[in-house]
């Protein structure tokens, strides 16, 4: 994510009357956040050395400040839907940007053993942590809200689209590249009468889902995607691509176009950036996902380009919004189990990580896009169902 804010190595402490502290006031102010203000989105310094940690590191200063408790927003979403509604990022690029995009420029952060590194960092953490966070289903992506009034109706509507999406019928084998806990594959098979074959580098996601649906003709697999080399109906990849890395996206595409049928649809689900010269959020690859990286649309296409048609493209970001608010919801309620394991700075950092993104998706700074992709077009041309708008459930409505 590229969270645009305020940025280590400065003073101890700044003066509120530093030239410093000025132009940072100033800048908040085109954002309206106020420095000490009493609005739930203004920030309050409760230590030294906030500002100039996030005027040299960018999102990093600020991220880790705030999970040394060095500063507080009664209402992080709306600090960042603030901070980053207001598109400040022309106005502050700090020094360490630049040591982020020669890495990400220069070397394959996503292959190899890095590629394993986000299943032991984030989706490790442990299957009882995911299950009183997520819906029922454990599905670990943007929820669909247009008729939904719950995180377990979203999720089961969002789970239907793609199946609807995909054109599933009885008999079909599908691939779920990066399954997760097996949501998606579990719905489909139920629904849909599908067979389905699943990869993911998460241990612990595998061992849950083989357990959870020992019942379906599903097959689980510890793998990584670039080996796979069979022929599917249907392939889904849904809140994955985001971690395959630019350098990979064409080589993705490759192995997709390699195991779909010709007469197959691909659909991929994932979080997106306005802007293709961007690099990783220096917060969320150190703290989050390591070697993640937000694709745009741009970088979608060129990857796509010769082996795949563009059938269908769908933006529903805003309700990314919903359902992060609706996790925070459910972390909130269910920390007192997990505050001995995982500790006060855990509880912060997932807080802010929550929190900030669904300002971003707030603030349109992140977009949620459904691509379906066919390798020679769909005869007469694409089509599905599509569900009729309703309103959108108000935040704070999202129990389960």
């Amino acid at each position: 994510m590229n969270q645009s804010s305020l940025s280590d190595n400065a003073p101890a402490h700044v003066s509120p009357h530093s030239r410093l502290h000025r132009a940072v006031t100033e800048l908040l102010a085109y954002a309206d956040i106020e420095i000490g203000g009493h609005r739930p989105w203004d920030i309050r310094l409760n230590a030294p050395g906030v500002i100039e940690r996030a005027v040299a590191k960018g999102n990093l200063g600020l991220g880790e400040a705030y999970m040394d408790g060095d500063w507080e927003a009664d209402r992080l979403d709306e600090f960042f839907a603030h901070l980053l509604g207001a598109r400040l990022e022309n106005d502050f690029k700090p020094r360490k940007q630049l040591l982020y995009f020669l890495t990400a420029s220069l070397f394959n952060l996503q292959q190899g053993k890095r590629a394993w590194q986000v299943a032991r960092t984030h989706y490790d953490l442990g299957n009882d942590f995911y299950e009183a966070m997520l819906d029922p289903r454990m599905v670990y992506s943007c929820g669909y809200w247009k008729n939904a009034t719950t995180l377990a109706e979203a999720q089961e509507a969002k789970l239907d689209l793609v199946c609807r999406k995909l054109g599933l019928k009885p008999g079909m084998r599908v691939l779920d590249i990066g399954c997760g806990w097996g949501s998606f594959m579990g719905y489909a098979a139920e629904h849909y009468g599908v067979e389905c074959v699943g990869v993911t580098v998460s241990e612990e996601q595998t061992n849950w889902a083989r357990a959870r649906y020992a019942h379906l003709p599903l097959e689980f697999r510890l793998q990584d995607y670039h080996d796979i080399d069979e022929r599917f109906d249907r392939i889904a990849s849904i809140g994955m691509f985001e971690h395959v890395g630019r350098k990979n996206h064409r080589g993705f595409m490759e192995v997709a176009a390699r195991c779909l049928k010709d007469d197959g649809l691909l659909l991929l689900h994932c979080i997106g950036k306005n802007e293709t010269r961007t690099v990783p959020d220096p917060w969320i690859d150190k703290h989050i996902f390591p070697n993640g990286d937000l694709p745009s649309i741009r970088q979608i296409a060129d990857a796509a380009e010769g082996l795949f048609i563009t059938e269908d493209l769908e933006n529903f970001g805003a309700d990314y919004d919903h359902t992060l608010m609706a996790w925070q919801a459910n972390f909130d309620a269910a920390w007192p189990r997990f505050r001995e394991r995982l500790g006060e700075r855990f509880y912060r950092m997932w807080r802010y990580y929550l929190l900030s993104c669904a300002g971003a998706f707030r603030a349109r700074d992140l977009q949620l896009w459904q691509w379906v992709l066919s390798k020679h077009g769909v005869p007469g041309g694409f089509h599905y169902s599509r569900p009729t708008a309703a309103q959108p459930p108000s935040r704070g409505s999202h129990d389960q």
